[in-house]
């Protein structure tokens, strides 16, 4: 892969967001991502940009206008509870419009031909964020969001999105259940928070096979990730052909990540990047733009990261170089991916 710059919108505004003391999804997370990009081996493959803010009217083409007037009135506010997992802080509303600006920004630059790759460095997170209600430390759905935002305003006629977090995007999949513009692809552990997202969970209507789900056990680690990107994802996304690729990346998948049970490493994050930024060009679609979900070790979240960034800036170490060579042909036959298989056969041919 050719040798470029990543473009990362990031913001002091992101860090004003706090859901409280001890919470899992703090600034921290942020900082120590800040951190690591500021170091001398990744200053070269970065170019840092500023969000814009996106408009309530712009919020509202994926949530209900009285949800996001609900969310406005919490400005200001110390503290507020919107359920068990997710609470607001003073600045949080304004943190959220810019989160969902950011995807807009990206998308903005990518069309431009800037840019081939960037990577939205935003709190709070969003793939739980639904219609009408808050859900898993998430406001406002930035992936569902800058996917609306290329199919109503950057000409896009299909995105897909692509979603390695922990958890199942409730609210992503929600978003587009119907629609067959957006395929909805995601992995996950299973069952676990939030309960959604099993391989029969396909789509309904018009959007029946746009939806594909693969829930795992805990364990998976790079093997079964790469057979997955590899003998799923990949020849559905080619018979797709999207326009815009869209990531929700959570690295809470990584092998010590106090929330998960997976086991997936740095130099699989490397190849994760690595495949879906190959199906991209393939498809000559603008992306990816990779939107900051989840991840709670801090170490795994800053490196994970890095590796995602060096990989989809042709500079990949060595080491990274050779995992990918070798996850390339992986073709690990498991229960999960065979299901999901099978259950996704009935609609698309390249299967």
């Amino acid at each position: 892969m050719q040798k470029m710059q990543a473009l990362i919108i990031k913001d002091e505004i992101f860090l004003k967001h706090d859901p409280g003391f001890g919470h899992p999804e703090s600034q921290e997370r942020l900082r120590a991502i800040y951190k690591r990009l500021a170091q001398p081996d990744m200053q070269a493959m970065v170019a840092e940009h500023s969000p814009r803010r996106a408009s309530k009217e712009e919020i509202s083409w994926n949530h209900s206008p009285a949800y996001v007037d609900r969310i406005e009135r919490t400005a200001g506010v110390d503290h507020f509870q919107l359920d068990p997992d997710t609470s607001t802080s003073a600045d949080s509303w304004d943190a959220a419009c810019f989160a969902v600006g950011a995807g807009f920004e990206a998308l903005d630059k990518l069309y431009s031909g800037e840019f081939k790759t960037a990577f939205a460095l935003v709190r709070p997170p969003g793939h739980h964020a639904e219609y009408d209600h808050a859900m898993g430390f998430c406001l406002f759905n930035n992936a569902a969001l800058a996917a609306r935002y290329a199919l109503r305003k950057k000409g896009a006629e299909r995105v897909l999105i692509i979603d390695w977090d922990l958890h199942h995007g409730n609210g992503t999949q929600h978003s587009f259940y119907d629609d067959d513009r957006v395929l909805y692809f995601s992995t996950h552990q299973y069952p676990y928070y939030p309960g959604t997202g099993s391989a029969e969970q396909c789509g309904e209507g018009k959007g029946t096979g746009y939806t594909v789900n693969v829930p795992l056990s805990a364990g998976a680690g790079d093997q079964e990730y790469a057979s997955i990107f590899n003998l799923l994802l990949e020849p559905i996304a080619l018979e797709f052909a999207p326009d815009v690729v869209v990531v929700s990346a959570g690295f809470d998948i990584y092998k010590d990540d106090p929330l998960g049970g997976m086991r997936v490493t740095e130099g699989g994050f490397s190849y994760l990047a690595e495949k879906i930024c190959k199906i991209a060009e393939k498809c000559s679609a603008r992306g990816p733009l990779f939107c900051l979900e989840g991840g709670y070790n801090l170490s795994g979240l800053s490196q994970g990261v890095a590796a995602v960034i060096r990989s989809s800036t042709g500079n990949l170490l060595d080491e990274e170089a050779g995992i990918c060579e070798i996850f390339m042909n992986a073709d690990k036959k498991f229960k999960e991916l065979e299901h999901a298989h099978k259950v996704q056969k009935r609609f698309w041919k390249n299967l």
